[in-house]
């Protein structure tokens, strides 16, 4: 039978902040503040380790994510223990749950269920407007106390029936101003501009394609998707609200539309009902209206850069410790010659544009800075990234605070070698800013004896054992950091360097090692969201006082290698050149001196060219002023603003499905199969039951591929009703049903 996800409690003894450590015992727990017990209970009993995790948080001794990391829980689970403990106490943790009752078909009900099933409705609808599940319905069907009356094709009323999807396809086929437009007055009225925008108006439909997409509205608000829309943005009048435009462009993202073009091939009516209006713009008219939106960058950058902040204030700790990486979008087309820069993924030096991404250790994004002409690593991070990080992250220590505690530090950056640089170490230590980042280079390996196993706890709640030591280290330019090395069953040796020198052992080594979750942040975002495609074509002008690689220095390089390639194959050639004991013979020596001395005169004349060519690149600047480039040389950058633009709520889509990834791992046994599983649920079809004398729209759920899904779904539901959400523009709170009950009982770990 199906368990219930329980907390690891280890044998060993764990820390869960500083203080606090908790072992397990011959059965029993123990936590310890200091050295001292202060609380203890059977590892069975779940409701005592809820009781007293919520009592830490509640009185400030541990946060949420350290009890999440500590125990290996669902963060979400810890939220829940404490808001139970606000709002019941105590109590609230040993009270007995109640037995679930079902509904009952009997007596009076049977009869008007009959009723409406005599005329004509459809099962899910009796179970809507009565409050009954389908599958009860249909198991009375089966059992011979309901008979379904056999009809041909329903003719939908206006007011209670729903409409098919084939119905709506006539419909929308045979709409005068084209297809799917079947709100042809008000388009008429915008048309004019007797119109501010169209009604968001609901309509009972059945079976709306990707409909599963709707699931994702609260997080979709709650991650600020119109938070500043209008404070940042304005539109003209027309037929689509500019609150339809950014919700359009979130949906595509979640279904895996991978491109606007794409949606030449989409049914424009079903995407439609989704918003609450009769179609979606043609791709021409959303392209238009895109450009309104995003065709200014700084407005775009304020926008983007407000929603960072509003991310980072939500999970202020997520915040203090952040991943940083540039990823290359590479540029196949010719309207301009980028730079060439190395695609490790491709192993090839390719035309490209490259972003620093900026996340927390999970892999959620914040921000990140495009370059089309790319300085590096070090000079975007102190130039660009470190100043706003300065001004924008929260909880930052005061200047007083840092002057009582020389040690530490406002926040910790971690990148790979390629920001690697002691001088830079050095200035950001000047700033009080934390660095984690492997050894250049780290020198003979370390005796095996100085290793002990040490446990990680890794953002994701997972746990691992590594061989770990530690020494001080004195880098080139006399700064002193903390080098820690991990030993792989291999015997390799990985060396990390840092200047956190307060930090635990086991957690500096799982933040530097979940810098994977970037690349896998990167890998995903490439695959279902289409990070590296285009949004627009076309280039404009860079500054005239950027300053780029001097094509005739990039040119004297060239020949300068490969002279020196050309010279190292004279040497071996005149080197090659020995005259054997068997050709002692005059005529044999006189040719071998012969071409002894051509190889040489190659030499001589190969190493003088080199001379040459190294002094004019010597006398050559190596970086110019795009000012000073000839006409036939100069380059340009892509556009950014729109692509800028999409990326932003890109973000907000991969952030919300995050977010219900996090509901999905409670019930499923595989953590991995989240993601696959919303990405099924996003193309779920859905039944649309508005209700405006109620103010309730119902979004019902067709069921998922397997009974475990099923029940994955209905906790959702459970969790998504909760969250009391209102359709943008309306006054509709959005209810969620599952069509499809699940045969796992509720509350179990499917």
């Amino acid at each position: 039978m199906p368990q219930i996800q329980l907390p690891i409690f280890p044998s060993s003894s764990t820390p869960i902040t500083n203080e606090l450590a908790f072992e397990e015992r011959e059965g029993i727990v123990w936590y310890f503040n200091g050295h001292l017990p202060v609380f203890s209970h059977p590892v069975e009993d779940i409701g005592s380790f809820r009781f007293f995790i919520s009592q830490l948080i509640a009185n400030g001794n541990a946060s949420q994510s350290e009890i999440a990391r500590a125990f290996g829980v669902p963060l979400v689970s810890v939220k829940r223990a404490c808001k139970k403990l606000r709002e019941q106490g105590a109590a609230g943790f040993f009270q007995t749950p109640k037995p679930q009752q079902g509904h009952k078909l009997t007596g009076p009900r049977i009869e008007e269920v009959q009723g409406m099933l005599d005329a004509g409705m459809e099962v899910p609808a009796i179970g809507a407007q009565l409050g009954v599940l389908p599958n009860t319905i249909h198991k009375a069907i089966r059992a011979g106390g309901l008979k379904k009356k056999s009809v041909g094709r329903p003719i939908p009323s206006a007011v209670d029936e729903a409409s098919s999807q084939g119905e709506r396809s006539i419909a929308d086929g045979e709409a005068a101003m084209g297809v799917g437009t079947t709100r042809s007055m008000e388009r008429v009225a915008a048309a004019l501009g007797a119109l501010e925008q169209a009604e968001t108006r609901f309509e009972r439909a059945d079976d709306v394609p990707n409909g599963g997409v709707l699931c994702a509205l609260a997080a979709l608000l709650g991650l600020g998707l119109l938070s500043y829309a209008q404070s940042h943005f304005s539109a003209p009048k027309g037929f689509y609200p500019m609150e339809s435009i950014f919700l359009l462009l979130a949906y595509l993202a979640l279904g895996r539309v991978p491109s606007l073009e794409q949606l030449r091939y989409r049914s424009p009516g079903e995407w439609g009902k989704l918003l609450g209006l009769d179609r979606i713009p043609e791709v021409k008219t959303l392209r238009d209206k895109i450009g309104v939106l995003a065709d200014d960058p700084e407005r775009t950058a304020r926008w983007s850069g407000d929603l960072a902040k509003e991310w980072m204030a939500q999970d202020v700790e997520a915040a203090g410790v952040l991943l940083i990486d540039g990823h290359v979008r590479v540029y196949h087309g010719e309207a301009t010659k980028l730079p060439r820069r190395y695609i490790s993924r491709e192993r090839l030096c390719l035309r490209g544009t490259t972003d620093y991404w900026v996340n927390a250790l999970d892999g959620a994004p914040f921000f990140c800075v495009s370059k089309a002409v790319d300085a590096g690593l070090q000079k975007t991070l102190e130039e660009e990234i470190v100043p706003r990080l300065l001004a924008d992250i929260p909880g930052q220590p005061t200047p007083e605070e840092l002057a009582a505690e020389p040690l530490r530090h406002c926040f910790t950056l971690i990148f790979d070698r390629e920001g690697y640089s002691p001088d830079l170490f050095k200035r950001l230590k000047t700033q009080r800013i934390a660095i984690l980042t492997y050894h250049k280079h780290p020198g003979p390996d370390w005796a095996p004896g100085e290793f002990a196993p040490q446990m990680l706890t890794h953002p994701n709640g997972e746990t691992s054992t590594l061989q770990l030591a530690e020494r001080g280290t004195r880098l080139s330019n006399g700064l002193w950091v903390r080098e820690i090395r991990s030993l792989s069953s291999s015997g390799h040796q990985t060396a990390i360097l840092s200047t956190d020198y307060c930090g635990q052992l086991g957690r500096s080594a799982a933040a530097m090692f979940a810098r994977w979750n970037q690349e896998n942040f990167f890998k995903y975002m490439r695959e279902h969201y289409g990070l590296d495609r285009l949004i627009e074509y076309g280039v404009s002008p860079l500054l005239e006082t950027t300053r780029l690689v001097n094509p005739d220095w990039r040119s004297l390089e060239s020949q300068v290698r490969r002279t020196a390639a050309e010279l190292s194959r004279a040497r071996a050639t005149f080197a090659a050149h020995t005259l054997g004991a068997q050709e002692s013979e005059p005529e044999t020596a006189a040719r071998h001196e012969e071409k002894k001395g051509a190889a040489l005169n190659l030499i001589q004349n190969k190493q003088s060219q080199l001379d040459s060519l190294k002094n004019r690149r010597k006398a050559t600047p190596k970086h110019v002023e795009l000012k000073d480039f000839a006409p036939e040389q100069r380059v340009a950058q892509l556009r950014g603003g729109r692509k800028h633009f999409i990326d932003t709520i890109k973000l907000i889509a991969y952030r919300a499905e995050t977010a219900l990834v996090q509901l999905a791992r409670e019930t499923l046994r595989r953590h991995d199969d989240a993601r696959s599983f919303l990405r099924g649920l996003f193309a779920s079809s859905i039944n649309l039951r508005p209700d405006p004398a109620r103010k309730e729209l119902c979004v019902e759920i067709h069921g998922q591929t397997n009974p475990i899904h099923d029940a994955t779904l209905e906790v959702m539901c459970t969790e998504l009703n909760a969250t009391e959400v209102y359709y943008p523009g309306t006054d509709l709170r959005v209810f969620y049903r599952p069509i499809r009950s699940s045969v796992f009982p509720r509350g179990q770990d499917v």
